[in-house]
């Protein structure tokens, strides 16, 4: 557990993370349990939760007893049924808010939907302070009500994230009803989400699915790795479909039913198709195609004009945590994306030997 929260805070460094920001933790009180304060009881029941990132869970809602939310001083009982979604996040206590340029796509009272551009780092974490997307909304929230002080802002509006080099769409929740309500939508697997991604080879298949646990690589820190069931790692589970082959790299879409870290990377890897320039999986250098020097030149241009693995989350959808209804957000690839992917079609149609 101890190597498993050090490796969540070194990937952080990177920008990079389990999609899913928040764990559903489940506890019954033992019958013999003794009348405390239920902060208390907690930070003695989970590993690396201290008391004060407790309190504030609590006072977001977070913490929920026999079905209903409660404060810091209550005292639990025997039999009690406690649930804590507990947040992945590397622990940020100020949080700088930024005049970003950030494109949202959509927003109501209750939630903001997000087009993230490729390069930019979702939460502050070690070694990512600023310029990410949460200062970016910090200073969006404080625009809207100037009297907040920093430390008045959301800090639970973020129910899941996308790697730094990841492009597109996510969902903030901007109250904390909105927030326990998609985590719990996440957590069920039931959020709609799919990702467009360029992958190296062809598929004997049309469509597919890919499972097998994710979890980290025994000696790559950076890395994750796929296992049997029950050996290592969670479950994961990604379902893909062939939108366009490519010659020596194909067009797929993948739809998720987990969210772990780097799952489509290290899912498509384990099937013998790392993601296009992804330099964590083995996909930045050249895995099919010919020996010609205009091929390697080709592939060179390819890699300077998408600079990242090439993966965009097109489409978002969920039930809306006050109207009820499902939603449904679509976005446009990135641009570097849509000129990697027309360069392969231009290379494709004239067939030429290298």
């Amino acid at each position: 557990m101890q190597q498993d929260h050090l490796d969540q805070e070194q990937l952080a460094e990177d920008g990079e993370s389990s999609e899913e920001l928040y764990e559903r933790v489940s506890i019954t009180v033992d019958k013999g349990q003794e009348s405390v304060r239920i902060d208390k009881f907690m930070t003695n029941r989970m590993q690396h939760v201290t008391r004060n990132k407790l309190q504030r869970a609590i006072a977001a809602h977070m913490v929920l007893v026999n079905g209903k939310s409660i404060k810091s001083n209550y005292k639990i009982r025997p039999g009690d049924q406690i649930v804590m979604f507990s947040d992945n996040a590397p622990e940020v206590f100020d949080i700088k808010a930024e005049s970003l340029d950030l494109n949202i796509v959509f927003e109501d009272d209750d939630i903001m939907i997000v087009n993230k551009a490729a390069g930019m780092v979702v939460h502050p974490g070690h070694g990512n302070y600023s310029g990410t997307l949460v200062n970016g909304i910090a200073w969006h929230l404080k625009a809207q009500q100037p009297e907040l002080s920093e430390n008045e802002l959301p800090r639970y509006g973020l129910v899941h994230r996308i790697d730094k080099n990841t492009s597109g769409l996510l969902v903030v929740a901007k109250t904390d009803k909105a927030a326990v309500d998609l985590a719990n939508q996440f957590f069920d697997h039931t959020v709609h989400r799919r990702y467009v991604a360029l992958v190296w080879g062809d598929f004997e298949e049309d469509s597919g699915t890919i499972t097998g646990h994710v979890g980290r690589h025994q000696r790559l820190r950076k890395q994750m790795d796929v296992y049997p069931d029950g050996e290592h790692g969670k479950e994961a589970t990604t379902h893909f479909t062939v939108l366009e082959r490519l010659r020596y790299v194909t067009l797929v879409e993948c739809r998720l039913e987990t969210g772990r870290t780097h799952q489509i990377r290290v899912h498509m890897q384990h099937i013998g198709h790392p993601l296009f320039n992804d330099d964590v999986y083995g996909g930045n250098r050249i895995i099919k195609g010919t020996v010609f020097t205009k091929y390697k030149q080709f592939i060179d241009n390819c890699f300077e004009i998408c600079p990242r693995h090439a993966l965009h989350a097109k489409s978002l959808g969920f039930i809306h945590p006050k109207t009820r209804k499902e939603v449904m957000f679509e976005s446009e690839l990135a641009e570097d994306m849509k000129i990697l992917i027309e360069k392969w079609r231009r290379y494709t149609k004239a067939g030429t030997g290298g």
